[in-house]
């Protein structure tokens, strides 16, 4: 069955959700404040100090080139999709290597079993060792290739390919295409259960779609009310739930068992990736204004929004080491023009929870 031969379900709730009957409750136990140091008061109850929750580790010069995109990662180490290269640091912040003789790379994913990594870049992925990191080869896949992922229920990296409208599978034995699923709009991100499922963002429709990795069809598609152009995504398994980033400052909490939209929590604006802290139950959302939104996501399965982080402004991707909870994002050094970006000025953050 095609994509756009399957029905979007809108998933609308037609009651309140447990924890949205308890939200009057936690009003009265929780302090407004103001968000973002933007002057205004939140309307969501914000749980949490006043101070930085997360402390500053250090910011780590990467140089040119200037254009970037995702952050994954993978064995102790950082990779960042750094244009004409994968720059690749420790997770202290020193740098480790390069993959070089990319075009405008984007999304980074990997088999670490396999010890090889996938950058989307052009249209397509370039494969490469991931120890030596030399390139392995290259698979084209379709315009405008940008996330990738790998799942390994089925052994495939999926790489979504945002101008084409499609994913493409590939067999991660013999690096192979194995399919090519249509889709009813742009794909932005995903997120893997193990078990079989894969979820994505459409940015175009604002909804989410649910996967078959072994069969490659579309079992399910949820609409997200109130959610504009969705980009990052993250999947708290414990919880059965994704929390989706919205350009439009919201967080949005979908169920993974029906696709209900739970709830549309506060975020900083045009969030560009969402990342969960698996030990501390944090959801984060990285914000183009220069905010780290945060979500306690744990015990009694009601989500809370809790203060947020100051940033540098732009510092809209990141990626998460789930052992330690460390942070890293990327952002470009300001010039004297609101929206000027120094040459050669990218740059690391590391963050690390309290």
């Amino acid at each position: 069955m095609s994509a756009h031969a399957f029905p979007m379900t809108p998933r609308a709730p037609s009651g309140p959700r447990r924890f949205l009957r308890l939200w009057p409750a936690l009003v009265s136990l929780v302090l407004l404040f103001p968000v973002c140091g933007c002057g205004q008061s939140s309307p969501f109850p914000i749980s949490g100090p006043a101070e930085e929750p997360l402390t500053e580790v250090v910011r780590v010069p990467l140089g040119g080139p200037d254009g970037w995109d995702y952050l994954a990662f993978d064995g102790g180490r950082v990779f960042i999709a750094h244009d004409s290269e994968v720059t690749v640091v420790d997770r202290d912040g020193a740098v480790a290597g390069r993959v070089a003789g990319l075009s405008n790379a984007h999304g980074i994913a990997f088999v670490s079993g396999r010890r090889q990594g996938y950058v989307t870049n052009g249209g397509g992925v370039t494969v490469f060792d991931l120890d030596r990191l030399n390139a392995l080869g290259r698979i084209e896949t379709g315009a405008g290739a940008d996330a990738v992922l790998y799942d390994p229920a089925s052994d495939k990296i999926f790489v979504m390919n945002g101008k084409a409208r499609t994913i493409t599978a590939i067999d991660a034995g013999s690096r192979r295409v194995s399919g090519t699923l249509p889709l009813p709009g742009k794909p932005e991100f995903g997120a893997v259960d193990g078990t079989g499922a894969l979820f994505v963002n459409v940015e175009t429709t604002a909804e989410i779609l649910r996967i078959d990795t072994r069969s490659l069809q579309i079992t399910a598609r949820w609409a997200m009310p109130g959610c504009q152009s969705p980009h990052g995504l993250a999947l708290d398994f414990p919880g059965h739930r994704l929390y989706s980033g919205c350009a439009n400052s919201r967080l949005a909490v979908v169920e993974t068992a029906g696709g209900g939209v739970e709830a549309l929590l506060p975020a900083g604006p045009n969030s560009d990736a969402v990342a969960i802290d698996p030990r501390r139950r944090i959801a984060y959302s990285s914000n183009a204004d220069g905010t780290l939104s945060r979500t306690d996501i744990g015990g009694d399965g009601i989500p809370r929004p809790l203060a947020p982080q100051a940033t540098p402004a732009g510092a809209r991707r990141m990626t998460l080491d789930p052992d330690s909870g460390r942070l890293y994002l990327v952002f470009g050094q300001n010039g004297a023009t609101p929206g000027e970006i120094h040459p050669g000025g990218l740059s690391l953050l590391i963050l690390d929870p309290r």
